[in-house]
């Protein structure tokens, strides 16, 4: 059933000017929520929406705004900077709160002048963790990444028989996610290097990214009562960028039998502002199995999920070497594709995580794994785009790439866009690669 209603009408405009410019990832339709204070300060973190270039900070804007019966209730804990009481709220709840904010920032809101004292530039903001992560699960729902990963290594079987009936992943960690931009240290693993009969210890030199996306969990469920389809539906808060730092050579060596391990630990990005299930709701599309795939099985189908599991969103990958910074170049594209043409829906991913009695968690975060597009070019690693280190990338200002340097920073980005919609966007994912640690 459609959940759209006026703070979706593409005519919508709002007072805050930047916020009606073309390709602005945050006009009034978008409305993310983010944890930030200004940087320079040592005030208390709290909670924003981003519109435009600008941050409505809800502290101030509770303070010196009227709201309407309800609101204030939920805006208090926003306001001491605790997002978790309105992920884990009805969505009625959260289509409430949207619902005031889209009026009080729309073009004529009577609380224009309360709330134009509450503005803050995002170049001036510090951004933070939206909410403390308990639990990361990363799951594999790229079935293009699946399959041209799988060639590399099985070219005869690229992919594994159980794919197509069980949404595959494994469990992360939580206490090294980290927030764009973020500078991180290349890890030290062990590895087998090529002919070498021993493994040795020292700086990884496959160093990769994963485009991903990341799903925040809502209200979740309680131990031993999984979620059915309807309720994990409800039950996902909003959506951000993810990059899944990996380091390729330590992966290899390591994750036989029991998967990755310290290939995935060192680092994990996520872009600041979380877009709701709510502002998605116009970029919803049919769920659909390809022939002669199997269809899930009941515990992971819906007639909703059929109808509008899939999201367009579209993803873009770019990278800026420490040369291209010295001389002012702009980064570099690498790779398109499009969250549509995952395998598994966030319905799916969450209904199956809770499936054998897990208890979710408002907060807990999950990885959708690589998404990368069915077309050559298209791959959301490097892995894939150098086939293995094989064939180099050649960058517009000569410089080759199999994998990551020092230096390098890795640009993910994505929008939403249809015709009856106003575009909206996600922000950058932006992450940095620091040498090694010695020792």
């Amino acid at each position: 059933m459609s959940m759209l209603d006026h703070t979706h009408d593409a005519a919508l405009r709002s007072w805050v000017e930047s916020a009606n410019a073309l390709g602005s990832d945050f006009p009034v339709q978008n409305l993310p929520f983010g944890a930030f204070r200004r940087k320079g300060s040592d005030e208390p973190l709290r909670i924003g929406v981003a519109i435009g270039d600008q941050v409505l900070d809800l502290q101030l804007a509770r303070a010196q705004c009227p709201w309407g019966s309800g609101i204030d209730e939920l805006l208090a804990p926003l306001a001491e900077g605790d997002l978790k009481p309105l992920m884990g709220a009805t969505p009625a709840l959260r289509r409430t709160l949207r619902g005031a904010l889209s009026l009080a920032l729309a073009e004529g809101s009577d609380q224009a002048p309360f709330l134009e004292l509450c503005l803050v530039p995002q170049a001036r903001a510090e951004m933070a963790l939206p909410c403390a992560i308990g639990d990361y699960t990363d799951f594999f729902t790229g079935i293009h990444h699946a399959t041209a990963v799988g060639k590399l290594f099985r070219p005869d079987n690229p992919l594994l028989p159980n794919y197509k009936w069980v949404p595959i992943a494994y469990h992360g960690r939580a206490s090294s996610i980290g927030i764009s931009p973020q500078a991180f240290v290349r890890p030290n693993g062990q590895t087998l290097p090529a002919g070498a009969t021993e493994p040795k210890f020292g700086p990884c030199q496959r160093l990769d990214y994963e485009l991903e996306l990341g799903v925040f969990v809502g209200g979740g469920n309680a131990l031993g009562r999984p979620m059915g389809m309807e309720q994990a539906e409800d039950d996902w808060f909003g959506i951000v960028l993810l990059n899944d730092w990996s380091a390729r050579d330590i992966q290899t060596w390591e994750y036989q039998p029991l998967g990755p391990f310290l290939a995935k630990n060192f680092a994990t990005t996520i872009s600041p502002w979380i877009v709701t299930r709510e502002a998605l709701e116009p970029f919803r599309m049919p769920f659909t199995r390809a022939a002669g795939d199997p269809q899930p099985l009941p515990y992971l189908d819906s007639a909703v999920n059929r109808e509008s599991g899939q999201i367009d969103i579209a993803l873009q990958v770019l990278l800026q070497t420490k040369t291209m910074r010295d001389q002012g170049l702009a980064p570099a594209e690498l790779s398109r594709s499009n969250f549509r043409d995952a395998y598994w829906s966030v319905a799916q991913m969450l209904a199956h995580h809770s499936s054998g009695g897990c208890n979710m968690r408002t907060g807990d975060l999950l990885g959708t794994g690589t998404q990368s597009g069915p077309e050559p070019g298209q791959g959301g690693s490097l892995l894939e785009l150098s086939s293995g280190g094989k064939q180099p990338l050649k960058l517009p200002n000569g410089e080759t790439r199999t994998f990551l340097q020092d230096g390098d920073c890795l640009i993910l980005r994505a929008h939403c866009e249809r015709a009856s919609a106003r575009r909206i966007g996600f922000g950058e994912c932006r992450g940095t690669v620091l040498p090694a640690r010695a020792g």
